[in-house]
């Protein structure tokens, strides 16, 4: 199964449609969702340091997109992200989600970004997911 849906074309993280976009692609490795990205300097809050909203967007979409991959279109109740320190830009990452629980129309699942070269994590998150019919 592709990562993007048809009507997911424009999706800032991983729309492919989306020119001003990061156009990340997902794939499911095991029972994770894996990704990589390099922010650069369009995608900073203070100079030389990645933004905090790009990071709860790639870390929001990774998770939504494990639900994707495994069949099921789902949209965010609730995330809760803890920042553990700042990303450079220019610093290549790796993000991973995996769920943790699903109960009818509710998944939670968790996501972590590390950077590669040091395995340093950067963010890590908890959310939950309601699943569209």
């Amino acid at each position: 199964m592709d990562s993007i849906s048809s009507d997911a074309n424009r999706c800032f993280v991983c729309g492919p449609g989306n020119a001003s976009g990061l156009q990340l692609r997902f794939r499911l490795q095991d029972d994770e969702c894996v990704s990589t990205f390099t922010p650069g300097e369009l995608h900073c809050g203070y100079d030389g340091i990645t933004h905090g909203g790009i990071i709860f967007s790639v870390l929001d979409d990774v998770m939504a997109n494990w639900l994707y991959l495994q069949g099921m279109k789902a949209v965010t109740a609730k995330c809760d992200i803890r920042f553990k320190t700042s990303l450079p830009t220019g610093e290549s990452v790796s993000v991973r989600s995996w769920c943790t629980r699903q109960r009818g129309q509710l998944a939670m699942l968790s996501a972590e970004m590390r950077i590669i070269s040091t395995n340093t994590l950067i963010s890590e998150c908890d959310a939950s997911f309601m699943i569209q019919k």
